[in-house]
């Protein structure tokens, strides 16, 4: 058995392993890889082995770091089942159309540059239609179903916390001659996905485990602690109430799946204990809009503190509220930069990329009595980031805008357990793994969680680089 690392081994983006077992090939994830622009377009189109030799995919949960390039996948000849929560799949479902359908701007916009230096055209990734292509071939599993996916391999989900359908990926395997490695139970393989925060609204806690054998761990805080859940709301509530006496505007770049929603239910709380004014909040991302519609379709993944708030203040969403506006058309999105006073403008996406956020940016970083408040990770060379190292000019759609809204960056809104929580969460297990890989994180936040593991008393730790193979 061995496990090849091809995305997120020391870098947090595209994550993708490759593991081989009783001579099946389980392909771990297919994420897109997120950098410089054409280092990112080689990576994401040219596949580093061949798609039609994968038997079946494991999806650990729908952000497009982890299953952004599956259509690719699918386009480029993989025929095998995906296996995913069926919160997961819907998630996907609009997800990965919304990615297509960028990919195909983003084509259109090289293509014509290319033909005024009368260069041939490039091909998108792939299309929205690839996209919908893809989702023929997933399968939903619900938490705690073990599932037979290829011989003397069982897959079992747990709830990882991280975001709607995100789990946690067990694999109990059995090798062909039909023992077992120590004469007893199979070996059992984990995979945390990225695991989330327990003490978090709107999604259950991190399911504990009793332990593996080999273990496959996210990183991105290894070398960092978040505040506390009540400190984040109290950091929220300070930017509104400082924005709102400048007179100005709070712009938020944000995911449109689990940040957006985390979001709106901290600002409804707030709004409902009047601990904020009234002020307009929107919602500006198509792709958030549905992915909140998919949310709400979920409630069994909602744990005791959403329902506990919906009883005491007789709302019967939590993402709805009278000052809460969902726009969807072109014409209500133009119709938000004449609004006058302050508001509340939330879009995607989340690294100020691309989508409807750089129009809002563009209208509103140069005046001084506005906010941009910053809650997720940001990746090197993206907009976000250069936002929150406060360069004094950034670029959007191509021309240069001075930087002279204040900057807020709230840390404690991610959905990704800090260091103490992931140690805590492996300390919790009755049999600690003889093995571990620490990926999806940069080299430094990596090698410290590493080093904290062995600390733990976990024999073998490595920190993989990519096309690595590794046994276990």
């Amino acid at each position: 058995m061995d496990i090849q690392f091809w995305g997120a081994a020391r870098t947090v983006t595209g994550s993708m392993h490759l593991l081989t077992i009783n001579g099946a090939k389980i392909l771990l994830e297919c994420g897109l890889y997120q950098g410089k622009r054409q280092k990112s377009f080689e990576r994401n189109r040219n596949l580093p082995f061949d798609a039609s030799s994968v038997d079946v995919m494991v999806l650990s949960h729908a952000h497009i770091d982890h299953s952004g390039n599956i259509p690719n996948l699918v386009k480029s000849g993989f025929t095998g089942p995906i296996y995913c929560t069926f919160a997961t799949r819907d998630l996907c479902s609009i997800m990965l159309r919304d990615s297509g359908h960028i990919h195909e701007q983003d084509a259109a916009y090289v293509n014509k540059k290319r033909a005024r230096r009368g260069e041939s055209p490039v091909e998108p990734i792939y299309t929205a239609e690839d996209a919908v292509q893809c989702l023929e071939q997933f399968i939903g599993l619900g938490y705690g179903r073990p599932f037979s996916i290829v011989p003397g391999v069982r897959l079992t989900y747990l709830d990882a916390g991280h975001i709607l359908g995100s789990a946690i990926v067990i694999l109990d395997i059995i090798p062909q001659n039909g023992g077992s490695q120590d004469g007893g139970a199979p070996h059992r393989f984990v995979f945390s996905g990225d695991l989330g925060r327990p003490n978090k609204p709107i999604l259950e806690d991190p399911t504990s485990i009793q332990g593996c054998d080999t273990l496959l761990i996210e990183s991105t805080y290894g070398n960092r602690l978040h505040p506390d859940a009540e400190d984040t709301k109290a950091e929220l509530k300070r930017v509104v109430l400082e924005t709102v006496e400048r007179g100005g505007k709070i712009i938020i770049p944000a995911f449109a799946v689990g940040r957006t929603q985390e979001l709106i239910y901290d600002l409804h709380q707030l709004i409902q204990a009047q601990a904020i004014p009234e002020l307009p909040v929107f919602v500006d991302s198509p792709l958030a809009i549905d992915a909140t519609g998919v949310f709400r379709l979920h409630p069994e993944c909602y744990d005791a503190q959403v329902e506990q708030f919906l009883q005491e203040t007789g709302a019967r969403d939590p993402f709805g509220f009278s000052r809460a506006q969902y726009t969807r058309s072109v014409e209500q999105s133009k119709a938000i930069n004449h609004i006058q006073g302050s508001a509340i403008i939330i879009s995607a996406s989340g690294m100020a990329e691309v989508g409807r956020i750089l129009h809002h940016l563009k209208n509103n970083i140069q005046d001084p009595r506005n906010t941009i408040l910053i809650v997720g990770w940001q990746a090197p060379y993206t907009l976000g980031r250069r936002i929150v190292e406060k360069q004094e000019t950034v670029k959007i759609f191509g021309e240069s805008y001075d930087l002279r809204a204040h900057v807020e960056v709230i840390n404690g809104f991610s959905a990704h357990a800090d260091r103490d929580e992931l140690l805590g969460w492996v300390r919790q297990m009755e049999t600690l793994p003889t093995k571990t890989f620490v990926v999806h994180g940069d080299p430094e936040p990596a090698q410290a969680l590493a080093d904290g593991l062995q600390q733990l008393g976990i024999p073998e730790t490595y920190v993989p680089e990519r096309g690595e193979v590794q046994q276990f």
